[in-house]
């Protein structure tokens, strides 16, 4: 498992780029029938990429659950949510079977013991993004389709932001202990994402960028507004943005990403805006 620790908007004014990268991007992250792990320490969140090929992969695989966690099972303490990017999968949660095609989630409670992943065809694996938070109570596993999320369109064409916010893991669909995730999608045309941008002080995000076409990239930007750092992201890359943090990225073409958000509460309009004239 890759550690990562937390860092102050201080330091990270003085990162080179590959310092900058090694802090808060994630590559790599869908390997063949492995478990890819990164803990950040920025409010305790795990992200993992499974991707199975051959046979079923438990979420722990390789994981050293003790030593990370000073638990007897991965989520004794934690909750996680699941997007599925990839072909058809299947999540077997403490023996309950979910079919997962491409960009339906499944929400896993705190408490599931036994949870392992597998592709329906190994020549079309599926490529599962799951992300863990801590949890203090157990609530219920959750199968959600993009038809169940609640829906925000936002943007509009004149400022290439046109998109749809789907809030999966959220209040307004299901109860969760403070993990909430939701699938952004951009119009055809539209290449900004959380622009105007904005941070929020009592939660941190997760992104990962896919559907990108091939050869196109996503400029994300982040730091305080008045010191804006970028990092160039590819297809299915991840990337922790701290409290303090904005988090926005314009593409070359348009594309989709999963935001992971937890911390202090679940609201979702809980930000603090900056205006546009005002990033440095």
């Amino acid at each position: 498992m890759d550690i990562r620790y937390s860092t102050g908007p201080k330091d990270m004014q003085r990162y080179t780029t590959e310092e900058l990268r090694d802090e808060f991007l994630i590559q790599g992250l869908y390997q063949p029938d492995a478990v890819q792990a990164v803990y950040s320490h920025v409010d305790r969140m795990v992200v993992l990429g499974i991707m199975p090929v051959t046979k079923a992969v438990p979420i722990d695989q390789g994981i050293d659950v003790w030593a990370n966690f000073g638990t007897h099972y991965f989520l004794e303490r934690r909750e996680a949510g699941v997007f599925n990017l990839g072909g058809p999968g299947v999540i077997e949660a403490d023996g309950v079977t979910y079919d997962l095609d491409f960009e339906d989630c499944l929400y896993i409670s705190m408490g599931t013991k036994a949870v392992t992943f597998k592709s329906k065809d190994g020549n079309d694996p599926a490529r599962f993004y799951l992300v863990s938070a801590p949890a203090h109570k157990p609530c219920k596993t959750t199968f959600i389709s993009m038809k169940d999320a609640a829906k925000r369109p936002c943007g509009s064409e004149e400022t290439s932001n046109k998109r749809v916010i789907n809030q999966f893991i959220h209040p307004d669909v299901l109860e969760t202990c403070q993990l909430c995730m939701g699938l952004t999608q951009l119009s055809p045309g539209s290449v900004w994402n959380s622009m105007p941008c904005h941070t929020h002080e009592r939660r941190m995000e997760i992104y990962t960028y896919f559907n990108l076409p091939k050869d196109n990239v996503v400029m994300h930007f982040m730091g305080q507004p008045q010191q804006t750092r970028h990092l160039v992201m590819q297809n299915f890359d991840a990337v922790i943005s701290p409290s303090w943090s904005i988090h926005c990225g314009c593409g070359t073409s348009s594309y989709a990403f999963i935001w992971a958000m937890g911390g202090e509460n679940k609201e979702f309009d809980d930000m603090d805006n900056i205006a546009v004239p005002d990033l440095r």
